[in-house]
C-alpha cells in the first residue's frame, strides 16, 4: 500500500511540475539581471562614472595591456643607431622556432630581400623596390632588426600590426643566421 502512495504521489508531483509550462509565454527567470544586462551606447552619459560621465572611457594613463612588453627604444634615427648595440634577444633559445622564423620571413620579408637575404627578391626581379640591400652589406645586428621591423625605415613599413612582438624577435634571429651564411 505504501509503495501505490509513492508512486502515485511522485507521479501527481511530476504531472503538476510538467503541466504549468506554457510554450506560448516565457518562464520564470532566476536573477533576470544576469542575462539581460542593461546596455548603455558608446557616448551617452553614464552615471558609473565621474571623469566626463560617459561611457567610453580612455584608459589610466601607464596601463599597459596584458601579455605586452614594451619597446622604449624610440622611433628616431638615435634610437636606431642605438638599436644597433642591442646583440641579444630577451627570447632564450627554446622559444626562437627557426621553422617557424624562416616561414615568417619568407612570407613578410622574402618578397623584397629574397629567401637567401641577398636583397633579389620577387619585387625586386620585376623592379617594383629598387635598392633594397642584401644583408651582407649592411651592418646590423639583431636589435636594429627588430627595430626596423617594429617601425619600418625608408620605404620599408612596420611589421608591427603583422608579426608579434615574439615573432618578430624570431624573424630577427633569422635574419642573423642568413647574414652569418652570406658572408
Amino acid at each position: 500500500m505504501k509503495t501505490v502512495f509513492k508512486i502515485s504521489l511522485l507521479a501527481t508531483v511530476a504531472f503538476s511540475v510538467t503541466s504549468c509550462f506554457n510554450k506560448r509565454e516565457p518562464n520564470y527567470q532566476y536573477m533576470p539581471n544576469m542575462y539581460e544586462s542593461t546596455s548603455y551606447e558608446t557616448y551617452s552619459e553614464s552615471p558609473a562614472f565621474k571623469r566626463g560621465g560617459v561611457e567610453a572611457q580612455l584608459p589610466v594613463p601607464g596601463t599597459i595591456k596584458r601579455g605586452f612588453t614594451p619597446y622604449e627604444i624610440p622611433n628616431t634615427t638615435e634610437g636606431y643607431n642605438f638599436s644597433k648595440t642591442v646583440a641579444t634577444s630577451p627570447l632564450d633559445s627554446t622559444e626562437v622556432d627557426m621553422e617557424k622564423a624562416k616561414a615568417l620571413f619568407d612570407i613578410y620579408c622574402g618578397i623584397c630581400h629574397g629567401t637567401a637575404g641577398d636583397g633579389k627578391g620577387k619585387l625586386v626581379k620585376q623592379e617594383k623596390f629598387l635598392g633594397v640591400p642584401s644583408y651582407k652589406d649592411r651592418v646590423v645586428s639583431i636589435g636594429s632588426v627588430y627595430h626596423v621591423q617594429t617601425y619600418g625605415l625608408n620605404s620599408m613599413g612596420s611589421y608591427a600590426n603583422q608579426l608579434s612582438q615574439q615573432e618578430r624577435w624570431m624573424v630577427a634571429a633569422y635574419v642573423m643566421k642568413l647574414k652569418s651564411e652570406l658572408k
